[in-house]
C-alpha cells in the first residue's frame, strides 16, 4: 500500500526527531565529573597536581580544574571565610576535619596519600650536619615552618621521637627550638630558604626535598620518622559538588595514586 504524501511527511519528521534525540542524549547528560573545579591544596602538592590536573581533564572532557596552593592552615581559614573552593586537599587530616566539624565540608575526610619527613641542608652543608642530632648543636641555624602549619606539627612529633633515641639529647625539642632563625608559611618556603643558604637545615616532606638541586638530605631514623597522612574533602559551598566529589575519588583511586607515587608520595597506610 502506498502512503499518501500528507501522511508521509509527518512520519519522516517523527523519525528524524527520534534520531536527533538519540544522538544528543550523551551530550545532554554529561558525566558527574564534568564541571569547573577550584581545588585548594597544600603547597607540597603543587607539582604533582599540575600533572594530575592535566590527566584528569584529558580523561574527563568538559572539566576544568584550577589549583591554588598554600599552607593547609591558611587554606582552611580561607574556606571558613567563604573562599570559593570546591575541593580542599590538606597535608594533614586535622585541617579538613575541622571543616567537617564546623559544617564547611560535605561528607567525611578522604585520606588520599602519605609522605615522610627528611632533614635538608644546603649541598655545601656548611654546618657539617650528618645526623638529625646535629640540629640541636649550638649555632646551627634552623629554618622552620610557622605554628599551625602541618609540617611543623609533624616536626614537633619527630623531635619528640628523636629525643627518646639513644645518642640524642633528652632536651632535643628545646635545643632545636632555640636554633630556629626563621618561620615560614609552608614546607616549600623552608626548602627555598635552606637552598639559598639562609639557614643550615630544615625539616620538610621527602617529596619537597627533591624539588631543589641546591639541597641534600640527611636521613631520619626509620623508627622516629613521622608518616604524614593527607586528607581531602568536598567543600559544602561548592557550586559543582558532583564534579568535586568525582575528582577527589579519582585522586584517591588507581589513576591518581599512580601519579602521586611517581612524585614520591606514598600510599595511605
Amino acid at each position: 500500500m502506498r502512503l499518501r504524501p500528507s501522511l508521509l511527511i509527518p512520519l519522516v519528521a517523527f523519525a528524524l526527531a527520534a534520531c536527533s534525540g538519540a544522538a544528543a542524549s550523551p551530550r545532554a547528560e554529561p558525566g558527574a565529573a564534568a564541571g569547573e573545579i577550584q581545588v585548594y591544596a597544600a603547597a607540597s602538592l603543587r607539582a604533582v597536581l599540575a600533572k594530575a590536573r592535566a590527566a584528569y581533564e584529558a580523561a574527563n572532557p568538559g572539566t576544568v580544574v584550577t589549583v591554588s596552593t598554600d599552607s593547609s592552615a591558611a587554606l582552611e581559614t580561607r574556606i571558613e571565610q567563604g573562599a570559593p573552593a570546591d575541593v580542599f586537599l590538606s597535608a594533614d587530616m586535622e585541617s579538613p576535619r575541622k571543616l567537617v566539624d564546623g559544617g564547611f565540608a560535605s561528607g567525611d575526610v578522604t585520606a588520599f596519600t602519605g609522605n615522610l619527613l627528611t632533614v635538608i641542608v644546603p649541598t655545601s652543608n656548611p654546618a657539617r650536619i650528618t645526623t638529625p642530632a646535629d640540629l640541636a648543636s649550638d649555632g646551627v641555624r634552623i629554618i622552620a615552618a610557622a605554628d599551625g602549619v602541618p609540617i611543623q606539627a609533624y616536626t614537633a612529633t619527630l623531635l619528640g621521637n628523636l629525643a627518646n633515641l639513644p645518642g640524642y639529647p633528652a632536651d632535643m625539642v628545646e635545643k632545636v627550638a632555640a636554633n630556629v632563625v626563621s618561620r615560614e608559611d609552608n614546607a616549600g618556603a623552608v626548602v627555598t630558604k635552606v637552598a639559598l643558604g639562609e639557614g643550615d637545615a630544615g625539616v620538610v616532606y621527602m617529596t619537597d626535598a627533591t624539588t631543589s638541586e641546591a639541597v641534600t638530605t640527611v636521613e631520619i631514623p626509620a623508627d622516629a620518622n613521622v608518616p604524614a597522612t593527607y586528607g581531602g574533602v568536598v567543600v559544602k559551598a561548592s557550586k559543582s559538588p558532583g564534579a568535586a566529589a568525582a575528582f577527589l575519588a579519582w585522586l584517591a583511586g588507581p589513576d591518581g595514586q599512580a601519579i602521586l607515587a611517581s612524585f614520591g608520595f606514598q600510599p595511605v597506610s
